[in-house]
């Protein structure tokens, strides 16, 4: 089903090589998706391109009147106020407005000025924008998680993220900004964040699935500007089996963050953690992910909590 998706939103065909990174597999188990599609619709190859044939393809339904009208003000309004010109926007503006063409020519004609308008606008850096924006497209569709790398406005250094979209979307800014954003859960945590999609500059799909919440709660925007003064602080040296098990201490005030790979290639960070029960949850929420190396007063610590749970479980 997820090929059969991404094969109608890029009637043009694609390769096998562009289906199996947008579907986050490896290119050999295409073929084995291609011939499992093909008992179902019909499929063309034509050279390396894959796509569905013109009979596999959905019909177009007509628009009223009133509703090409809304189409129209909606994607002039689109056009002209995105930061970022969308190439699938001015594509999809032109497949309707051949269809609206035998019954409203001017609405039509419309139409395609501004697919053209969008066309000629397109800036330099918006086929990044439009790269990072169709695999979180296809990783959403999808239901699977990506792994991204990502700025802050107020910070140039790049994060990893690995990261379940729920929602994307246009986000709302006290200064009247409307950036289009990422919404959704990061990895290892309850924690729901919103990302501009404009500060990533690269992602990828993981071949791990989630679900989105029924019960999932209105986002709201996280306070940036907290600020803690006279806190106890650990200076913490974990030792990571993986990068992403980080995201578990998103919550936990932290300072000097450092991540390296040591002389034999292990993963370590340091920093200095807030001194809380939180923190002390965070790792063990974590399990195997995180292991206190430093300083061994808290290592200890740690230990005596984790006995202590332990041994109820063992009576």
């Amino acid at each position: 089903m997820q090929l059969e998706l991404l094969l109608m939103s890029h009637p043009e065909g694609m390769r096998r090589a562009d289906i199996a990174r947008r579907l986050g597999v490896h290119r050999s188990t295409i073929g084995r998706y291609i011939d499992e599609l093909k008992k179902y619709t019909d499929i063309c190859e034509d050279g390396y391109i894959i796509k569905l044939s013109e009979s596999a393809r959905p019909d177009m339904m007509k628009l009223s009147v009133y509703e090409s009208l809304a189409f129209n003000l909606s994607a002039e309004l689109l056009a002209s106020h995105a930061e970022f010109q969308n190439p699938h926007l001015a594509s999809g503006l032109r497949k309707i407005a051949g269809n609206m063409r035998t019954y409203a020519p001017t609405m039509s004609e419309n139409l395609d000025a501004a697919a053209e308008a969008i066309e000629l606008n397109t800036r330099e850096g918006d086929s990044r924008f439009m790269r990072v924006l169709e695999v979180l497209t296809d990783s959403w569709v999808s239901g699977k998680i990506v792994r991204l790398k990502h700025s802050q406005e107020y910070d140039e250094e790049i994060e990893e993220t690995e990261f379940a979209p729920y929602f994307i979307g246009f986000r709302d800014e006290d200064n009247g900004r409307r950036p289009i954003s990422v919404t959704g859960r990061l990895r290892h945590t309850s924690e729901i964040c919103t990302i501009d999609i404009q500060n990533i500059s690269s992602v990828e799909i993981l071949d791990e699935v989630y679900t989105i919440p029924d019960n999932l709660r209105p986002f709201r925007k996280p306070d940036d500007a907290r600020r803690y003064t006279g806190m106890d602080l650990i200076p913490l040296k974990l030792r990571l089996r993986e990068r992403s098990a980080l995201n578990s201490l998103s919550t936990v005030y932290r300072e000097n963050l450092k991540v390296f790979l040591d002389s034999d290639g292990e993963l370590f960070c340091t920093m200095n953690a807030e001194n809380s029960i939180e923190l002390m949850l965070r790792i063990m929420q974590s399990g195997n992910s995180i292991e206190v190396v430093e300083p061994q007063s808290y290592r200890k610590k740690f230990v005596r909590e984790v006995e202590k749970i332990l041994e109820i479980y063992q009576k």
